[in-house]
């Protein structure tokens, strides 16, 4: 009798142990989630503000310097729920505005036009990587938290399901060349 109730000890104990385990993992992975959800915010950020003074700083023509504007202002202003969407906008605005060689080499060619493309150019490569490690950590958490033992015993706790951010992310081939 004393045999069994110290092997059913012993498994209860195992068992609550493999459970902290788990729920340490899914706390870990959702401190990453929001940890890679500040690196996105603060590479967006950076590429919407060098589009806006890129737009601001008289070295693109006037039609194209409205449509970058408003499109990086939208960005920056954006609630969240419609960020995915202005986002995306930025970047179609950015393909647009640098849809050739020959529009990159003429703010190149301004004065202090070649920092400015180089800045531009770095912010536009690094919002893709950081959007990348974000989604990564929300797929990982989700497959965590699909799992029946997460969700029987609540392991998750109120933590909101974590959502991947989707966009259009793709640079404009002409910018990123010269670079």
């Amino acid at each position: 009798m004393t045999a069994t109730l110290i092997w059913i000890l012993v498994a209860l104990v195992a068992i609550g142990l493999y459970l902290s385990w788990t729920a340490g993992r899914l706390d870990r992975l959702h401190a990453r989630i929001d940890a890679t959800r500040a690196a996105l915010d603060a590479q967006l950020l950076r590429r919407a503000s060098v589009a806006q003074e890129l737009a601001t700083a008289g070295v693109l023509d006037p039609a194209a310097s409205i449509v970058l504007y408003e499109a990086a202002h939208e960005a920056r202003q954006a609630e969240e729920e419609h960020r995915e969407i202005a986002e995306s906008e930025l970047s179609q605005a950015l393909r647009a505005v640098f849809a050739e060689a020959q529009q990159v080499e003429g703010v190149r060619e301004a004065r202090g036009g070649e920092e400015a493309v180089r800045e531009l150019a770095e912010a536009v490569r690094r919002v893709p990587m950081a959007r990348r490690f974000h989604n990564d950590a929300v797929r990982a958490a989700r497959a965590l938290r699909r799992h029946r033992k997460v969700r029987w015993f609540r392991l998750a706790g109120h933590a909101p399901f974590p959502m991947a951010f989707e966009m259009d992310d793709e640079a404009p081939a002409a910018l990123v060349e010269r670079v």
